[in-house]
């Protein structure tokens, strides 16, 4: 059964475009042109994965990203003529799973598509719970569970905390968390990791003396557990 892709871009020419490419790729492609009718869209196909414009009309990418989150882990990939680290961030702060800055070749996008995709099915394929002291992972339901509470965490937030606690002590560097939770496909830098993180810490600290997420310098990161 073919994949289906929602693409929520106001810029007709380029949703065409994307449209023409992913059908060719086999997707089945729905589009929406402003905010608005991309929420509405959204709950009516509940696609496999989404492709955000963030400067949208009636509401922004960061808007949609935000109604997406809270009805499930569904993978977003926004678009965006803006470059800046600021707009990445706050994309990535609310739930994207990557970010590619227009213009864009094809072809990245369509590698960029594929994987998130393929990381999601092997998500889904295999069973994936932790349990620490007061810390429950839980990658099949996409709960964060701390102290008790059910904490809102983004998709790659929970990639990349059961990538590290999967392995406890043991340092990752900032490459291999690339390659682990955004795939050898991910064109972007290491700073992702080091937002993702600093969120996680804003979550996590102080919540037990048992582990701790600890930033190795000059190397990487560990999910260090005394």
């Amino acid at each position: 059964m073919a994949k289906t892709i929602l693409v929520v871009e106001d810029d007709k020419n380029i949703s065409d475009l994307l449209q023409m490419y992913l059908k060719r790729e086999g997707y089945e492609v729905f589009a929406a042109y402003d905010g608005g009718e991309g929420v509405s869209m959204f709950s009516q196909v509940k696609p496999d994965l989404v492709l955000l414009d963030l400067m949208l009309p009636v509401l922004d990418g960061w808007g949609v990203c935000r109604a997406i989150r809270q009805q499930g882990p569904t993978p977003v990939i926004m678009l965006t003529a803006k470059g800046e680290l600021d707009d990445k961030v706050a994309g990535l702060k609310e739930g994207a799973d990557d970010y590619i800055t227009k213009p864009f070749e094809m072809r990245e996008l369509l590698a960029r598509v594929e994987a998130v995709l393929r990381r999601g099915t092997t998500a889904r394929q295999t069973s994936r719970r932790l349990t620490f002291d007061k810390l429950v992972i839980d990658m099949d339901s996409f709960e964060l569970i701390v102290d008790g509470k059910k904490l809102e965490a983004p998709p790659k937030e929970m990639e990349l905390l059961y990538c590290l606690a999967s392995s406890p002590n043991r340092v990752f560097s900032r490459n291999e968390l690339l390659d682990e939770v955004w795939g050898y496909e991910y064109f972007g830098d290491s700073r992702t990791v080091d937002v993702h993180i600093k969120r996680l810490r804003d979550k996590l600290e102080g919540v037990s003396d048992q582990w701790s997420l600890k930033t190795i310098w000059t190397r990487g990161y560990k999910f260090e557990v005394l």
